[in-house]
C-alpha cells in the first residue's frame, strides 16, 4: 500500500532572499515538486538557492480547478511543497484553499515558520498596542472601506492592512475619516532595499502621501498599521455620545414620555447609568438639555 506524502507550507522572504530559512531550503530540495502563485517569481527564488525542481502555477484563478489533482499526487506518496509570491501562505493568498482541502480529506499538512509583512510592519510601526487585527487588503470602494474601518472602532487592537501602492492616498485619506485622532504608519519595501516606515498622526499622513503621488507613482508593497483607540478619541467618542443622549432625551420629553420613563429608555439606549440618565431627562423638562 502506498504512504500518502504531504504537503508542506514553505513561507518565502518578502523581499529580501536572505530571509529564507534553513529548514525551508531542505524542504525545497527535497520535494518532488513545488506549487506556486507565480512560477517566474518562485523560480527566481529557487535559481537563487540553486534549487532545481518542477514548479506548477495555483494562483487564485486556478487553484480550485487543479486542487483534486494535487491531491491526488499527495495520495499517491508525493512530497509537494507550496510557496505563496512573498511571505507566509495562506495570508491573504490561494494557500489558504490548499490546505483547507488537504485536510479536509485527512491528508498531512506541514506548515513551516517564516517572514510575514503584517507581523513585520506591526512591529516596526513602533505602535504599543499588545494585540492586533489583520485585515488582509482593504475594500477598493471608498464607501466599503470606511464601512469597514467604523465597525471596527471598537476594538482594543492595532490594525492591520495590505494595501496596494497606487491606491495608498485615497486609503488614507478614508482612514483620516474614520480615525483622525490616530496615527498609522505606512510600511512600505519592508526587508528591501528602498524599505520606508512612515508614521504620523493620519491626517497628516495622508496628506503627506497624496502631496508625494500628485508629483510620482508611489511604488513597492505596501502594509498599513492604525495604532489602537487613543485617550483623545475614547474622549471624543464619549462627548459624542453623551451630545446624543442629550438630544434624545429632549425629543423623548417633547414625545410626551414622564422622566422616569424616559430616563430607562436613555439608559438601555446608550448604556449610561440610570441616575445620569434621569438628570438628562430631568433637565429636559426644564428646559435645560444637558449638565
Amino acid at each position: 500500500m502506498v504512504q500518502p506524502g504531504k504537503i508542506t507550507i514553505v513561507p518565502t522572504p518578502i523581499g529580501n532572499l536572505g530571509d529564507i530559512t534553513l529548514r525551508a531550503v531542505d524542504v525545497l530540495r527535497a520535494s518532488d515538486a513545488v506549487l506556486c502563485e507565480d512560477t517566474r517569481v518562485t523560480g527566481k527564488l529557487l535559481a537563487y538557492l540553486g534549487v532545481e525542481k518542477p514548479l506548477v502555477r495555483l494562483d487564485e484563478n486556478t487553484i480550485r480547478q487543479r486542487t483534486d489533482a494535487i491531491l491526488s499526487r499527495l495520495r499517491a506518496g508525493e512530497a509537494l511543497a507550496y510557496c505563496s509570491d512573498a511571505g507566509m501562505p495562506g495570508v491573504s493568498d490561494p494557500g489558504m484553499h490548499l490546505v483547507a482541502a488537504a485536510r479536509q480529506a485527512g491528508l498531512l499538512v506541514e506548515v513551516l515558520p517564516g517572514a510575514s509583512a503584517a507581523t513585520t510592519a506591526y512591529v516596526a510601526s513602533g505602535f504599543e498596542s499588545t494585540s492586533f487585527f489583520f485585515g488582509g487588503f482593504l475594500p477598493k470602494k471608498d464607501a466599503e472601506r470606511l464601512r469597514l474601518l467604523e465597525s471596527l472602532r471598537p476594538l482594543d487592537a492595532a490594525l492591520i492592512f495590505y494595501e496596494s501602492p497606487h491606491r495608498l492616498p485615497e486609503a488614507l485619506n478614508t482612514v483620516a475619516q474614520a480615525f483622525p485622532h490616530r496615527r498609522a504608519a505606512v510600511c512600505r519595501e519592508l526587508t528591501k532595499l528602498h524599505e520606508e516606515v512612515a508614521s504620523a498622526p493620519v491626517p497628516e499622513l495622508a496628506r503627506i502621501f497624496v502631496e508625494r503621488a500628485a508629483v510620482a507613482p508611489i511604488k513597492g508593497e505596501v502594509a498599513l498599521v492604525v495604532e489602537g483607540p487613543t485617550l483623545e478619541e475614547r474622549a471624543a467618542v464619549q462627548e459624542g455620545a453623551a451630545q446624543d443622549a442629550r438630544v434624545c432625551a429632549v425629543q423623548l420629553i417633547a414625545d410626551g414620555m414622564r422622566p422616569k420613563e424616559a430616563a430607562k429608555e436613555l439608559a438601555a439606549r446608550f448604556g449610561i447609568p440610570r441616575n445620569a440618565a434621569y438628570e438628562l431627562a430631568l433637565s429636559a423638562r426644564n428646559g435645560h438639555p444637558g449638565p
